[in-house]
């Protein structure tokens, strides 16, 4: 079953602050992964502890796209960052997981 990827505004709005090469590689990374069986666990892709952000992650070399799954077939992007060395940014201000 393909899922629909849906953005939040905000996810949009971080999405746009990566470099062309990296937005087209996070969105590629998205449609590929994210379209079928987002809940399964992968090399890229990992069910979060309990957080404010949100329950899963993917993993897009530096970037981090973080995302839930409405059933029946929803996947919302919530945020996208930055990892740099052991730091999270979204949108410049670091963020504990």
């Amino acid at each position: 079953m393909a899922y629909e990827i849906r953005f939040v505004a905000s996810a949009r709005r971080q999405l746009g602050g990566f470099e062309a090469d990296e937005r087209v590689g996070i969105v590629a990374a998205i449609e590929g992964q994210l379209s079928n069986e987002p809940l399964t666990e992968a090399r890229n892709r990992k069910h979060l502890r309990p957080n404010r952000i949100a329950p899963w992650e993917l993993r897009v070399r530096s970037a981090r796209v973080f995302y839930d799954v409405e059933e029946p077939a929803t996947v919302t992007i919530l945020a996208i960052g930055k990892k740099q060395r052991n730091k999270l940014y979204i949108e410049g201000k670091e963020i504990q997981l």
